[in-house]
């Protein structure tokens, strides 16, 4: 047959070949299932920096000279902790608590080994044992504020966790997991109960939110998502369509990502929601077309006018959906400019995933439309009519009043810019968490009784194997701890508490001709504490230092540059050892947001050139690809601009949020401008063609928008709160990029009449 274009016959043979193809896309997704169930989440929250990053290397570097710093506190209610009952009491929940999976027994702290230790049998421990209740007051005041509280009413063990091991399972036998359950078992059968926190058991309980929340909330969400399609659509069969593509396409997707040995992190832990938008919004425009088609063929229900409805629904939109999928596809792989490895697997998971949306609505769509020829064609949705008109009306009075418009879209522009100076980051780790949940409450009985829950530390030059310590170095450490203690920002103390090798060989009567000798008497009854603060082999010593987790983003930068520039001006390094530096998971989780945000810069810039790129290629018009961006960007910087005006932190659920949206966006766009050029291709005026896109594909448009942001709105309910902006700002993203598209496009289109 002459005249007939490449559209036309990917239409009749999508068609033609339906049954195999659907048979093919199932037995597929058969054989994915397997690998797809065994894709796992990274839960390394040193995986969130650059291989490079000065702050990651420091914090690697720290956890090989001093066996790594993950400590787990348990703290409860314990009037007259000195007594020997208490101490009693204390050692045995100890012992318990020292005995749980992933915990190394010999570093655990509490108030009885303090005013108990274990000693050596012999003259020396006699001696040593008559001393200690001399001591007590000091020992006391050096255990404040870490095992027992100022007001002698609260005491706490102190868990340092075993090191995380190449291969060690995310969950059950001898993971994390189980350790930390293990502890809060303990805890909560303790009498009073205890409570647990510390920055590994944040880590642990922010990715378990990710991951659980994102799978069962994804669920709901795809439960509230079919209401609102059958809502929409009124027709069971078109409901289920939309779901088989997305469910293909996941599951495609996540066996893809397993077989090439990649694994989700917190970044692309939101794959499954984020294919859902982009196959949902796929197949609206087949249904809303194809019902479009079926009603000019007579509303007939014989074979031959569903399928002939089919092949034209295909011959007209398989060029907008590959446009739009690759599209997508590019938006997110631009990612792969990005220095962090997570942000790099997020995009080149999305771009798979945008590939095998493509893939699965070619492959389902056309059997499952016409598979049993009952309740094929969509209906239309109450209130439909009111809809249609006031987009058939859009395109006319937008261009009526251009000037106004345009205007107000400047204003727009002005007032995103303006918010996106305003943003703020959120480095308050426990910010992520609602107030009422168990770490939060935690971290507020912690940090209300004892003092700061975080820990971290500056590490200093030393002197080495063969250079003993000499008082005039531990002269100088002494000093810097002097300052520390005394460092003050926005009027209040920066430490909670400031541990140094000094304050143990000042503070307990040690007898010794020279600082090994003492040294070595303070080993026989606190064993773990120079080899926690001094290694002598690689010429390092540092300073523990306890913060408040729950302070401003501001306060705790501050802290932190005014610490290591402290530390550094008193130990500045020489040509055979490195400065002070500043490390721990502290300092990790304070700048992580920063390391984010840093990576989106550059790849918000990709992401742009290679939408125009694409945009360019798929309509071969300069000015049509001009004419797609700013629909495209605005409602990112709206996003952005409102988080900023109305003084909501950037946190991790926010921080992708331009990337995530470039990549989601597009889609309306691309169908929109093939509608419109098809229009003009049949002859009509560049406003009647803009007016009869407006009014076909600007519904599905629409009614996909509305689907989606009620699916989201499930992401409230969770208990981390950055899916909840998630939820809340991909939403809100999508509604800009409908209005976008819906009164930019015509506006900067139709700007000249023919």
């Amino acid at each position: 047959m002459t005249g007939r274009t490449v559209s036309d016959r990917v239409g009749d043979w999508l068609a033609r070949f339906r049954w195999p193809l659907l048979l093919i896309a199932g037995a597929l997704v058969a054989l994915a299932v397997a690998p797809a169930n065994r894709l796992e989440l990274e839960r390394s929250i040193e995986s969130l920096y650059a291989p490079g990053d000065p702050r990651l290397a420091a914090y690697n570097r720290s956890r090989e000279l001093f066996g790594g710093d993950e400590f787990v506190l348990v703290a409860w209610d314990q009037p007259n902790p000195t007594a020997p009952e208490s101490l009693d009491a204390i050692a045995a929940f100890a012992e318990e608590l020292s005995q749980a999976p992933g915990v190394n027994p010999a570093s655990t702290q509490d108030l009885s080994k303090v005013l108990r230790p274990e000693l050596e049998p012999g003259l020396k421990a006699v001696v040593l044992r008559r001393m200690i209740p001399l001591w007590e007051p000091e020992l006391l005041e050096l255990a404040e504020g870490v095992i027992v509280s100022a007001d002698r009413q609260t005491v706490a063990v102190v868990l340092r966790l075993t090191a995380e091991t190449a291969g060690q399972p995310v969950t059950g036998p001898g993971s994390r997991a189980e350790t930390f359950r293990a502890i809060r078992t303990l805890a909560a059968n303790h009498d009073p109960p205890a409570f647990v926190a510390g920055e590994p058991i944040q880590i642990h309980d922010a990715f378990e939110a990710v991951e659980y929340d994102g799978r069962v909330l994804f669920y709901v969400s795809l439960a509230l998502l079919g209401a609102v399609l059958l809502f929409l659509l009124r027709s069971l069969r078109w409901v289920l369509i939309p779901l088989a593509v997305v469910l293909a396409a996941i599951v495609w997707t996540r066996a893809t990502l397993e077989l090439s040995g990649l694994r989700l992190s917190m970044v692309s832990s939101m794959l499954n929601s984020l294919v859902c938008i982009v196959g949902v919004a796929t197949v609206m425009h087949v249904a809303l077309r194809f019902r479009e088609l079926r009603r000019l063929g007579g509303n007939r229900d014989s074979e031959v006018s569903t399928i002939n409805a089919l092949r034209e629904t295909f011959s007209q939109l398989a060029a907008p959906i590959f446009w739009s999928c690759a599209t997508t596809a590019v938006g997110f792989l631009s990612l792969l400019a990005a220095d962090l490895t997570p942000v790099r697997s997020f995009g080149l998971m999305m771009g798979v995933g945008a590939g095998a949306v493509f893939v699965s609505t070619l492959s389902l769509t056309p059997g499952l439309a016409l598979a049993g020829g009952f309740d094929s064609t969509p209906r239309g949705a109450p209130g439909e009519g009111l809809l249609g008109g006031l987009l058939g009306w859009g395109p006319g009075a937008i261009l009526k009043y251009k000037w106004p418009v345009a205007v107000a879209t400047a204003l727009l522009t002005a007032f995103s810019v303006a918010g996106v100076l305003r943003l703020k980051v959120e480095t308050d780790f426990s910010k992520n968490f609602k107030a009422d949940s168990e770490i939060v409450r935690s971290l507020d009985y912690i940090e209300e009784r004892l003092g700061g829950a975080g820990s971290w530390e500056v590490n200093l030059p030393a002197p080495g194997p063969g250079e003993p310590l000499r008082e005039d170095y531990l002269g100088r450490v002494r000093k810097l701890a002097a300052e520390l203690r005394a460092l003050e920002v926005g009027g209040e103390p920066a430490f909670t508490k400031v541990v140094a090798l000094t304050d143990t060989l000042d503070t307990v009567p040690l007898i010794g001709s020279s600082v090994r000798d003492r040294l070595d008497q303070l080993a026989e009854f606190a064993p773990e504490v120079e080899p926690s603060l001094y290694n002598p082999e690689s010429r390092r010593m540092r300073i523990v230092l306890r913060s408040r987790e729950q302070q401003s983003s501001n306060r705790k930068r501050a802290v932190i540059e005014q610490t290591e520039a402290l530390a550094r001006e008193r130990f500045p390094g020489t040509e055979t050892a490195e400065p002070a530096a500043a490390t721990g998971l502290f300092v990790l989780l304070t700048y992580l947001i920063e390391s984010l945000l840093r990576d989106q810069i550059v790849s918000f810039g990709w992401a742009a050139a290679g939408l125009f790129g694409m945009m360019w290629a798929a309509f071969r018009s300069f000015k049509l690809a001009v004419a797609s961006m700013l629909p495209n960007l605005l409602p990112i910087g709206l996003v952005l601009g409102g988080l900023g005006w109305a003084g909501l932190p950037v946190n991790i659920g926010t921080a992708m949020i331009a990337s995530v949206s470039v990549g989601l966006t597009v889609d309306g766009n691309v169908h929109y401008i093939a509608a419109y050029l098809r229009q003009r291709r049949l002859g009509k005026s560049r406003r009647e063609a803009l007016r009869i896109a407006h009014g076909t594909v600007g519904r599905a448009m629409t009614f996909a928008v509305l689907a989606l942001a009620c699916g989201f709105a499930a992401l409230t309910l969770s208990q981390f709160v950055p899916l909840i902006y998630f939820g809340a700002l991909v939403s809100l993203a999508m509604v800009g990029g409908l209005i976008g598209d819906l009164v930019l496009l015509p506006l900067i289109i139709g700007w000249k009449k023919d």
